[in-house]
């Protein structure tokens, strides 16, 4: 190259490409109506609940100073971790067992990120309007128009949020009282801070970052394909009835007839996720199923038969039965019922009183009076009812034995207190230095008194 030669410009090579906001289109149709459904039942769920009450508290409370978490007429404690537990297994089971029947219909009806996203998406469609006329927006400049659309839009984005992260709050301190500390001012740093950080997560994800949550952030779309296989529901796209596409006025060009597909590109304007189901089943699919609504709008209008995209399986489209009950499905419902029994039992026959025994370490028996022999205990009781309470304590194992309380008293609900007792039994009805007893502790107030027993030693000469 000589010296009069220009040098070639050197060309930028982007190593990120930052990503394109998605603007769903709107559309009608019968899995939009049942979205809709969930979601209107869903957030009513949400908000409302808090300010249910169940005689004077709350009726959804976890309280976490207190370590009581109240469910309308069941109070749950720490001590009742175990329940805490199967739940979440069995949430973890239901999760696969609906994946394998039905792929990811939790993620299109019920995640709460599509929930809410689906929420700000609709205010943002009552501001800005359609589809279209959110890309034009965006793309004009800044104006009175849009400067006016826009803070409209953040405004009620933020309302949305900031109610949404008192909400959430609310089902740890009650509800009625965060509201008043809040509106008087008077609510401590840490009730200020969580009700900010939970609106702060509700709008960053549902606000911002909305569908790219779901293609990058959950883990759930990742392994989601282990849980498939070809008896699984899924979105599809009809390849040989919809090939070649063809749209307006090439459909009747050439010798090649062209398919049902008129390749409108509706199927990808409606997508949260922005993908195109034409190319196969995607993990960033959440199964929301408005590409099938919007597609079959089509079909009805240009006269062609429906479901070019539908639910079906991959058996059903080579031609095989699809099969239900299928081992992994029987596995997954036999696990979930035998832990929904469980479940069931464990609460039905859950005390409202729990103790443990302790024994007295500084010496395994005393001899007092008329050769009489003592063991002393101390009680370590817990009230899990919702009123104070007084408990009876009776021995068995040894005909003869007494038992004396030394402070004796009410426990209050909630509370653990330690009760110190003596049991003393005559030497003669002993029958060997170390026999095994029952003490049995029954609650004195309630129409129904709950009882709870422990087995422990009594030691002698």
């Amino acid at each position: 190259m000589t010296e009069n030669q220009a040098k070639p410009a050197a060309v930028p090579i982007k190593l990120y490409k930052s990503e394109e906001k998605i603007y769903p289109r709107e559309t009608k149709g019968y899995f939009q109506n049942l979205r809709h459904i969930a979601l209107f039942a869903l957030l009513g769920l949400y908000y409302g609940l808090p300010w249910l009450n169940w005689g004077e508290r709350q009726a959804v409370l976890f309280d976490l100073p207190a370590r009581k978490f109240h469910i309308f007429g069941l109070t749950l404690w720490p001590q009742d971790f175990f329940f805490l537990t199967l739940l979440l297994i069995m949430a973890g089971l239901s999760l696969f067992f609906f994946t394998a029947l039905a792929g990811r219909v939790w993620c299109g009806f019920a995640c709460p990120q599509t929930v809410w996203t689906d929420a700000f998406i609709w205010m943002e469609r009552l501001v800005e309007g359609s589809r279209s006329k959110q890309i034009k927006l965006s793309k004009m400049p800044w104006n009175a128009e849009k400067i006016r659309k826009r803070v409209i839009k953040q405004l009620l984005w933020v309302s949305f949020a900031l109610w949404t992260g008192f909400t959430f709050f609310g089902y740890f301190t009650p509800i009625g009282e965060l509201a008043s500390l809040l509106w008087s001012g008077d609510a401590s740093f840490w009730q200020w801070f969580w009700v900010l950080f939970y609106g702060f997560a509700t709008y960053g994800n549902a606000g911002f970052m909305r569908e790219q949550v779901c293609k990058y952030m959950c883990p759930y779309a990742r392994f989601q394909s282990a849980m498939f296989d070809k008896d699984t529901l899924v979105i599809t796209y009809d390849e040989q009835r919809g090939e070649p596409r063809k749209r307006g006025a090439k459909r009747s060009e050439g010798s090649e007839t062209a398919g049902d597909c008129i390749d409108c590109g509706l199927c990808v304007q409606v997508c949260p996720t922005g993908i195109d189901i034409r190319n196969g089943l995607q993990y960033e699919c959440i199964a929301c199923a408005a590409c099938i609504d919007v597609c079959n709008s089509v079909m009805t209008q240009v006269n062609r038969p429906s479901n070019l995209i539908q639910y079906t399986t991959e058996s059903s489209r080579e031609g095989k039965k699809t099969k239900i009950l299928r081992p992994r499905i029987v596995i997954y419902a036999v696990l979930l019922g035998l832990l929904f029994a469980g479940f069931v039992t464990a609460l039905a026959m859950r005390s409202s009183v729990q103790f443990d025994v302790l024994r007295d370490r500084n010496a395994l028996y005393q001899v007092v009076g008329n050769d009489q022999i003592v063991n002393r205990y101390t009680l370590k009781v817990m009230n899990k009812g919702n009123i104070d309470q007084r408990y009876r304590i009776d021995v068995e194992g040894l005909p003869e034995a007494s038992i004396e309380v030394a402070n004796e008293r009410v426990i209050s609900a909630g509370e653990i207190a330690n009760v110190a007792i003596q049991v003393t039994v005559p030497n003669a009805a002993l029958r060997d230095r170390s026999q095994t007893i029952t003490l049995r502790l029954t609650e004195e107030f309630g129409e129904s008194p709950a009882t709870m027993s422990e087995k422990t030693r009594f030691f002698g000469p």
